[in-house]
């Protein structure tokens, strides 16, 4: 319940007690409104299931296109998020963010670069987006459809099997960067 200053982590037990501490620092005495909220809250079993069994779906559209487009082969396991974390250096992309700006501006997909997400000094953020399936099932569709289309278009034509997106991918095996 964002905002409500309610929630909970899940910590490894060493960190229990610091955890504790941190908490009670910065979340002190939540509304007594927020708190009987959170109970109605997480009585709600019936839209609460609802929900579950929408991101069940929509985490399948997004595996099944992934999938399609053999994009499959390096992924977060995305059992207990609404998004799937995807690496796709095996497709040879080297510039995630560059990557994300177009298929925003072009195919109208919000992707979220690995940058916001890695350590920068890995460099593993530049290979690496995120995609979420939050959204209602319809909308996951046409986000992938946009996706897969984009993907075929940009990623998967041309002589070089790089289409036109060649600024979001490194040289091919045997090529030189100088």
């Amino acid at each position: 319940m964002t905002g409500w200053r309610l929630g909970w982590m899940v910590v490894p037990d060493h960190l229990v007690d610091t955890m504790n501490r941190l908490s009670q620092n910065i979340y002190i005495s939540p509304p007594t409104l927020s708190q009987l909220a959170a109970i109605s809250a997480f009585q709600a079993f019936d839209e609460l299931n609802g929900h579950i069994e929408v991101y069940r779906i929509n985490r399948e559209i997004v595996l099944r296109t992934l999938h399609e487009l053999n994009l499959d082969t390096d992924i977060s396991p995305s059992d207990g998020a609404f998004y799937v974390y995807v690496d796709l250096s095996r497709a040879g992309v080297t510039d995630a963010l560059q990557l994300c700006n177009r298929l925003l501006d072009e195919a109208h997909v919000a992707v979220t670069p690995g940058v916001d997400f890695e350590d920068p000094s890995t460099g593993l953020g530049y290979k690496r987006v995120r995609f979420s399936f939050c959204r209602k099932t319809e909308e996951v569709e046409e986000g992938m459809r946009r996706f897969s289309n984009w993907w075929r278009r940009n990623m998967l034509l041309g002589n070089d099997g790089r289409g036109d997106a060649s600024e979001c991918v490194g040289p091919s095996e045997g090529e030189s960067n100088g």
